[in-house]
């Protein structure tokens, strides 16, 4: 039975997390089809990681929307917005769990569509974060871009701990929240 698009594409984002720079050649291994079967559903490297881009991308967006930050960032009730908050983040685990690799990968991150693309998905955020701190729950002297950016940081920081198994799978939720919102700083005993 040949392969499906989705087949391939699943295998080589799982082979692609552990090999990022993995040639055409190594991902049909991977996938455990030919090379001459992997480039009949893409002709090239570049046109596999536009189509994992653009599958990435369109997971990010379900995430912004499933977690309700556009209603959020017009939200005057603090509440409302810290849900999103919370829903947003432990999405945007499930992302980079599944791809991590394009989280680094230049390539990816200059191409003219996944770029344009990126930056409107990232403004968003930045509208959100920036009413999170309207509503008190961020820091206001701070850019809400730099915000952003912590995030994304910490996003690395979970792809790269469960690559590496530094972390348990289950843990990572706590682990991103309580970095996010409260710092590595050592806590203050009441």
């Amino acid at each position: 039975m040949a392969a499906t698009r989705e087949q391939v594409m699943k295998g080589a984002i799982q082979y692609l997390n552990e090999n990022p720079n993995a040639s055409m050649a190594q991902l049909a291994e991977a996938v455990g089809i030919s090379r001459a079967t992997l480039h009949r559903h893409f002709s090239n490297r570049d046109d596999l990681m536009l189509a994992l881009g653009h599958r990435a991308h369109e997971q990010w967006a379900q995430v912004q929307e499933s977690s309700g930050i556009v209603e959020a960032t017009a939200a005057t009730d603090p509440e409302v917005v810290r849900r999103a908050m919370n829903a947003l983040l432990a999405g945007l685990i499930d992302v980079a769990d599944e791809y991590g690799f394009g989280l680094t990968d230049y390539a990816m991150a200059v191409h003219p569509e996944l770029a344009r693309r990126s930056d409107e998905l990232e403004e968003r955020e930045i509208a959100f974060y920036a009413a999170a701190q309207r509503a008190g729950l961020l820091r206001a002297d701070l850019p809400a871009r730099w915000i952003s950016n912590t995030v994304y940081g910490l996003l690395v920081t979970v792809r790269e701990s469960l690559r590496r198994g530094d972390v348990a799978r289950r843990d990572v939720p706590r682990l991103l929240h309580s970095t996010f919102m409260d710092g590595a700083a050592p806590r203050e005993e009441a």
